[in-house]
């Protein structure tokens, strides 16, 4: 089967048995894997998952303690708890996350604490990791970007430190934010002094990874900040001072995405729930048959109705009605080649305008935005999504990032035929979250959850090899 390979196949691949690829797949444990009859059948990018059998590793961390801070509903405590990892403490202020959080994992403090800043350091029982997905509102471009200077969240690193100064047998951190937080130097520079004068070797440069990067197919660029305690540290590194990717042996996990791995997330028997309305569906075709029609493939420029100018036949008019001459020069060119464009096709726009009623439709159905070029020729083989900017459709090679703010993708569903939402299962697959993962609350919630939440398999790549810079045959645990 194309793009498929059987257990067999993988286990001699992965270098393990038949038996143990085997329960993987009963476990739920590869994703994209389907049975097919008594034979099972694996993506053929899929990489190696992680063995959780192993506990010997001289040279890493077999058995540690971690706090979970800004836990939200568990993201880290996974990729801990794989590693060999037991939850001391955690915190998190949001509620409906503490619920969740709570119905998947147990910490040795038997309850979740909430807003850190309450928090007395000295009460948190010593542990071995620090981890730290600390809010980053300050830091995003959807915020104002007041990065440390935003007194209510951007002091929250400071809490961090605050911990750290209390916990002076921490051996390693492990910190995740977006990647602005590393777009200007003032931060990073704050983020490396702080951790260098608690005595922490961390990554010289802003170590910035999406799942996009691991053959996982979502585009989620985040900053992860790694450090070791100088006195745990192996003598290499201590004489270097700092940590880089070749350190973490990055570069035997790298692997390019290619079209078709996004749909490897989507599960079976969908519930209606999750199908799009009637309009929306009516809307992606119209714009197909509008792509059709007019030959889009490598446009270069988004589509807006507004700028097209019907009815007017002076360019000047049109131009005058848009604002154009407030507008920056990008803004201009997509007016300028909007016009042109219905120029081109006005035949065939004006009667397709009239078919659809599309002057009377909401704004944003009025916008439209191919980002496939030539790799897609039906809207059926692309990812859509419908945003304030319009219509937009991209290849299958990637999920555009979960975000905390609902944007839920739509795809073809080919056992139903009809366009829907992925639910929130296959966001958390997209999230690499276990399979037995249990959700409380409503799809709104657990989508917003997830699009706060770190991927579980980037934190599994990251911490194992950063465990491994430990000072090899330290026994002082």
């Amino acid at each position: 089967m194309d793009g498929f390979i059987t257990i067999k196949e993988a286990a001699g691949i992965w270098n393990v048995s038949t038996t143990w690829v085997s329960v993987l797949c009963n476990e739920g444990r590869i994703i994209g894997a389907f049975k097919q009859g008594k034979k099972w059948w694996i993506p053929a990018n899929t990489q190696k998952p992680l063995d959780r059998r192993k506990k010997n590793n001289p040279n890493g961390l077999d058995k540690f303690t971690f706090v979970d801070l800004f836990a939200g509903i568990g993201g880290f405590h996974q990729a801990m708890r794989s590693l060999g990892g037991t939850c001391i403490m955690a915190s998190e202020i949001n509620q409906a996350c503490v619920e969740t959080y709570s119905n998947n994992f147990t910490t040795q403090e038997g309850s979740v604490r909430g807003d850190l800043n309450k928090v007395d350091p000295s009460s948190i029982a010593p542990f071995d990791v620090l981890c730290a997905g600390f809010p980053c509102q300050s830091f995003s471009k959807a915020g104002l970007q007041l990065g440390f200077q935003d007194p209510k969240r951007g002091n929250l690193f400071y809490t961090i430190m605050n911990i750290l100064d209390s916990h002076p047998e921490v051996q390693f951190i492990v910190l995740e934010n977006v990647r602005n937080l590393a777009d200007k130097t003032d931060n990073w520079n704050i983020v490396q002094k702080e951790l260098k004068d608690r005595d922490f070797i961390i990554t010289d440069n802003p170590l910035i990874l999406s799942p996009s990067d691991f053959g996982l197919p979502q585009i989620r660029e985040r900053v992860y900040i790694l450090g070791v305690k100088r006195d745990r540290c192996d003598p290499k590194i201590q004489a270097k001072g700092y940590i880089d990717k070749d350190d973490l042996h990055i570069q035997y996990y790298l692997k390019k995405c290619k079209i078709g791995d996004a749909l490897s997330i989507l599960e079976e028997d969908v519930p209606e729930q999750y199908y799009i309305s009637d309009e929306q569906a009516l809307m992606i075709q119209a714009w197909d048959e509008f792509r059709i029609a007019t030959g889009i493939k490598i446009i270069g420029f988004p589509i807006w109705i507004s700028c097209f100018g019907i009815g007017i036949d002076d360019d000047n008019e049109l131009r005058k009605q848009v604002g154009y001459d407030e507008m920056p020069k990008w803004k201009k060119a997509f007016v300028d080649k909007n016009r042109a464009f219905y120029v081109r096709n006005k035949q065939f726009i004006d009667n397709w305008i009239n078919e659809y009623d599309m002057l009377n439709r909401i704004k944003l159905y009025q916008k439209f935005e191919w980002n496939c070029g030539e790799d897609v020729s039906d809207m059926h083989d692309a990812i859509i999504q419908i945003r304030q900017s319009g219509i937009r459709a991209k290849r299958t090679t990637y999920f555009p990032s979960l975000v905390a703010i609902v944007n839920t993708p739509i795809i073809w569903d080919r056992n139903t035929r009809v366009y829907r939402h992925i639910t929130p299962r296959e966001a958390a697959n997209l999230q690499n979250f276990e399979k037995d993962y249990r959700f409380i609350g409503t799809d709104k919630q657990i989508y917003s959850q997830l699009g706060n939440s770190v991927n579980v398999k980037v934190l599994q790549i990251l911490c194992k090899n950063l465990f491994e810079l430990r000072t090899k045959g330290d026994e002082q645990k």
